[in-house]
């Protein structure tokens, strides 16, 4: 599952998705659970980009004495039964997420291993469920998911998650088809653009994380130690 994605800078590669407005407000360099982030969804007049955080039921929303759980990513699979997702799909509440990359672990090496994965030549935008959450002052807020599908048989995305697991990848729209995703008219429409995007067509590396800098002993430490 896919639980952290580069995002976009909306002053530098925002031009590539110009079938969206840009977006009027900041966000990170990259997203986790409960960030918020852009996201594409269509309206009566068209197209709008506005911020929505990731995950569709947000932390703060899980009732007390549940046992927290993650909702960055929907099985295609169970979407129409799972109670998570199923309102956002049979309300049709459709969404594009836009991403320089998305990030997974490979234990090829016998231990994890972040890479990031793209689209070769073109925009990466991963199909969505949007979902709308009233506040405390009565002001609407938005949460997103990302659509998957099996990836057993994909000759790249099969190698990442744990060994033994299923693997999974996020749907990739094509840039030609943002306009159709966002106006399918129903759940089986929707369901056309359910699929595995081409190996050849995607572009995949080892990206770990900086090593975090050691933290350092507070002075009362540091001097007991010369003392010692």
């Amino acid at each position: 599952m896919c639980t952290s994605y580069e995002s976009n800078n909306p002053k530098e590669a925002f031009d590539v998705f110009s079938l969206f407005p840009r977006p009027e407000f900041d966000y990170k360099p990259e997203i986790y659970k409960d960030y918020f982030g852009p996201i594409f969804r269509g309206t009566d007049d068209g197209f709008e980009t506005v911020a929505a955080s990731f995950g569709i039921v947000p932390r703060y929303r899980i009732p007390k004495g549940v046992r927290p759980y993650d909702t960055m990513n929907a099985r295609t699979e169970s979407i129409a039964e799972r109670r998570s997702f199923s309102a956002a799909w049979n309300h049709l509440q459709f969404c594009l997420i836009p991403c320089r990359s998305f990030f997974e672990p490979c234990y090829e090496t016998g231990k994890a291993v972040r890479w990031h994965i793209r689209l070769a030549d073109a925009p990466t935008a991963i199909a969505g469920l949007w979902r709308a959450w009233e506040q405390a002052d009565g002001m609407p807020t938005l949460s997103f998911t990302m659509l998957t599908v099996n990836a057993d048989e994909h000759c790249l995305m099969r190698r990442f998650h744990k060994p033994g697991e299923e693997k999974r990848s996020v749907v990739i729209v094509r840039p030609d088809a943002y306009a159709d995703w966002l106006s399918c008219k129903s759940a089986d429409e929707a369901r056309s653009f359910l699929h595995l995007y081409p190996a050849d067509e995607m572009f995949a590396e080892p990206f770990p994380l900086p090593p975090r800098a050691p933290k350092s002993k507070p002075n009362g430490g540091e001097q007991q130690s010369m003392l010692d």
